[in-house]
């Protein structure tokens, strides 16, 4: 189809190294969905007649769903999947599928087809993205008394409810949700009739294709719109940062699951064994969560050094962006299925929990603010819990054991009611700021993401 200007048949090894019909398939509906808008268009400039337009849908169509089935043969030869279909559509339709690629290019074609695949993934990515975030509040719903340390360092900070760690969470993947709508909103622009660099000298109605593809809003400078895919490097830095949070969840999944922690059991379906060791039941899911990741820091890598040093317009190396797509949204895609099943299906071990958040060191910093609302200033009541720590640890007795008398050696604030500081529940009670970890607050939090994500606590 572009051999006139050449002597010489291409050789078998530069079609093998040249193709991208092994991958590029993928966008066989998004290319048939372009191909049938082009045809209208193609109609409106008085290229086509109506008739001739129809029957290139109705090949098209059949095309697509010789390819849904299984039933259609790919040629390296024809190198990628806009020259395979065209083929075809000439082949069984004849000289009228010749005609369909006047006005338009590869390079605008291409640009389309993974615009209107990145949109679709886009929808499909934040469907999952609400399914996990909903497994995370029903299992919040589901031990709405639980309490467990929270962590900095690793090292054990404060109590809070568990509720609010996992809606910690939920936040995340919402910042996660917001960022792909962000990036579709730039994805939702049409390129096609950019031609291969400077549009056509065939007028076509841009803006009446946009409307039959469903874009809001066309491109507005053809060198840019084939050449750009800022919007693949936004899809994908959107994801890295995606298997970030699901990367973080996995490390706390993997550590409750632990022995040490003993916090969290995962279910028999979602663990493994190990060929050797009878005895363990390993969480992968979480593991390879945490692995793959890396798998999207590395495609947007990949991308971003493609795209830097290429001059306008296309060119070749652009035909590596759509294994990093791919690659990226189904790692992110399995990644959030396998995590919103898993979660669902978890359970937690609130005593263990209550056990580790009754560590009365968590409370060392309600002293404190106990110390500051009896005049002592901060940095000096931060002074005199260290000194009561360090007390605590040497004598061995924890806060709650100790006398109002051997507190009072430390600081004459102390009064009688500072025992009731030490009570857990009191304490995480007390925490009622917007956004601190109360019961009240944390159930009302919950409500409130139910609202948002359409579910109910009996169907969390």
């Amino acid at each position: 189809m572009w051999k006139g200007r050449f002597q010489q048949e291409t050789t078998d090894l530069m079609k093998q190294f040249g193709e991208s019909i092994s991958f590029d398939w993928r966008l066989y509906a998004y290319d048939v969905r372009g191909s049938i808008a082009h045809a209208r268009g193609l109609v409106r400039a008085g290229i086509l007649t109506s008739d001739e337009a129809d029957e290139i849908d109705r090949g098209l169509t059949a095309i697509a769903e010789d390819i849904a089935n299984g039933e259609f043969e790919f040629s390296i030869d024809l190198e990628d999947i806009h020259m395979n279909i065209e083929k075809a559509l000439t082949d069984r339709i004849g000289s009228v599928g010749a005609k369909l690629h006047t006005a338009r290019s590869r390079n605008d074609q291409v640009a389309l087809d993974m615009r209107l695949y990145g949109m679709e993934a886009i929808d499909a990515l934040t469907e999952k993205i609400q399914r996990l975030q909903r497994s995370l509040v029903g299992l919040a719903r589901r031990y709405p008394e639980a309490m467990l340390p929270g962590y900095t360092h690793l090292q054990r900070g404060q109590p809070v409810m568990l509720g609010h760690h996992l809606l910690a969470y939920v936040e995340m993947l919402a910042r996660d949700a917001g960022r792909l709508a962000d990036a579709r909103t730039r994805m939702d622009c049409m390129p096609l009739g950019s031609g291969a660099l400077a549009g056509s000298t065939i007028l076509i109605d841009r803006e009446a294709v946009a409307k039959d593809l469903g874009f809001s809003q066309v491109s507005r400078n053809s060198m840019d719109a084939v050449s750009d895919r800022d919007f693949m490097a936004e899809l994908l830095f959107a994801l890295a940062l995606l298997g970030t949070h699901l990367s973080r969840l996995s490390e706390d999944v993997i550590l409750w699951v632990s022995a040490e922690f003993g916090f969290m059991t995962l279910s028999d379906a979602h663990t493994t064994g190990s060929s050797l060791m009878p005895q363990k039941k390993n969480p992968d899911a979480a593991e390879l969560t945490r692995g793959k990741t890396g798998r999207l820091y590395g495609n947007l890598m990949a991308l971003l050094t493609t795209l830097k040093g290429l001059p306008m317009t296309y060119n070749r190396d652009l035909q590596e962006d759509k294994e990093r797509l791919f690659d990226s949204i189904d790692t992110a895609s399995l990644c959030l299925s396998i995590f919103a099943e898993m979660m669902t299906q978890a359970t937690v071990n609130e005593a263990k929990m209550r056990e580790a958040a009754s560590d009365p060191f968590l409370l060392a910093t309600d002293l404190a603010d106990y110390l500051v609302t009896h005049q002592v200033p901060f940095r000096q009541a931060h002074e005199v819990i260290g000194k009561l720590t360090a007390h605590s640890l040497e004598t061995k007795t924890d806060f709650a054991d100790m006398t109002l008398g051997e507190m009072r050696q430390f600081s004459d604030a102390f009064e009688a009611d500072i025992f009731d500081v030490l009570k857990l529940d009191t304490a995480v009670a007390a925490r009622q700021a917007i956004g601190a970890p109360s019961p009240n607050n944390v159930a009302a939090e919950l409500t409130r993401w139910e609202q948002e994500l359409g579910t109910t606590s009996a169907s969390s």
